[in-house]
C-alpha cells in the first residue's frame, strides 16, 4: 500500500467513527480485544421454547433450527421433532414457562423454568468488528463479556463495522411509520423473527447504525418475547 491509499484507507475508517460516535451510548471494541476473550470450549447447544399454558410455542420452527444446526455441525440427517420428545411435567401450571433443550449430537437434558420478562427500555451500541455466533451455542461468554459493557443501559446492541445486528439475547425490530423493520444482518437469526418474517409482519433491510436516525422507536423479539407485547425503546436511548 503507497502513502496515498493509506491516508485514504485511514480517512475512511474516522469518516466511520464520526458517523457512528453521533449516537450517544456507543462503545468500540477492537478485533484484537474480541478475539482475545473465551473461546467456546465445548459443542454444547441449546434451544429456548416458550411454553404458554402446558402447550409448546412456534414448534416446527426450533424443529427446523434444531435439526439443520446438528445437520451443519455434526452431519446429522435424521429429522426430529421435538414436541414428541419433550414431556410437559404434570405440576407445570398454567401461564408462561422456558423450556430448555441441551445438545450436541444427541439431546442432553431438558428443563423447564418459570420466565419473567426483562424489562429493555435502553440500549448501548456497540461495535464489534471480529464476532460471530452464527449457531446457539450453549457457551455465551463472549457475548456476556459484551453486555458487562452495557453501562447505565439495560442492555447492548451489538454493531458489525457498522450494520446492526441484535442485542445480547434479542433480535431487534424497527417501526419507520410504516413497517417493523429487521436487521439483514443478525447474529443469529431467530426464531420468532423467521415467524414474523413469514407473515409479513416484519420486513428485512440492510441498516446501518446512520440509518437509526429515520426510524422512530425500536422493539426487541425473540422465541419468549411477542412482538405486541415488547416494550418501546426510543431511539433517543440508544
Amino acid at each position: 500500500m503507497n502513502g496515498l491509499e493509506g491516508k485514504k484507507t485511514l480517512l475512511i475508517f474516522i469518516t466511520f467513527i464520526m458517523k457512528i460516535k453521533k449516537f450517544k451510548n456507543i462503545s468500540l471494541i477492537s478485533s484484537t480485544r474480541v478475539s482475545n476473550l473465551p473461546k467456546v470450549g465445548n459443542p454444547f447447544l441449546f434451544e429456548t421454547i416458550k411454553v404458554q399454558n402446558r402447550r409448546l410455542q412456534n414448534i416446527e420452527y426450533h424443529n427446523e433450527r434444531f435439526n439443520r444446526t446438528r445437520y451443519e455441525l455434526f452431519g446429522i440427517h435424521k429429522q426430529v421433532k421435538l414436541e414428541k420428545l419433550i414431556e410437559i411435567p404434570g405440576d407445570l401450571e398454567n401461564g408462561v414457562f422456558k423450556c430448555r433443550v441441551i445438545y450436541t449430537k444427541k439431546i442432553k437434558k431438558i428443563e423447564f423454568e418459570p420466565y419473567t420478562p426483562k424489562i429493555i427500555k435502553s440500549l448501548k451500541l456497540l461495535e464489534c468488528f471480529d464476532f460471530d455466533y452464527n449457531y446457539k451455542f450453549l457457551n455465551r461468554s463472549k457475548i456476556n463479556e459484551l453486555f458487562k459493557q452495557r453501562g447505565d443501559c439495560d442492555d447492548v446492541l451489538i454493531l458489525k463495522s457498522g450494520y446492526v445486528t441484535d442485542t445480547s439475547y434479542a433480535n431487534i425490530v424497527f417501526w419507520d411509520g410504516k413497517n417493523w423493520v429487521t436487521p439483514s444482518t443478525p447474529l443469529l437469526p431467530g426464531t420468532k423473527r423467521k415467524k414474523l418474517i413469514n407473515e409479513k409482519k416484519i420486513f428485512e433491510k440492510e441498516i446501518k447504525v446512520k440509518d437509526l436516525q429515520y426510524f422512530e422507536k425500536a422493539r426487541i423479539i425473540n422465541a419468549m418475547i411477542n412482538l405486541e407485547d415488547s416494550c418501546d425503546i426510543r431511539i433517543s436511548n440508544l
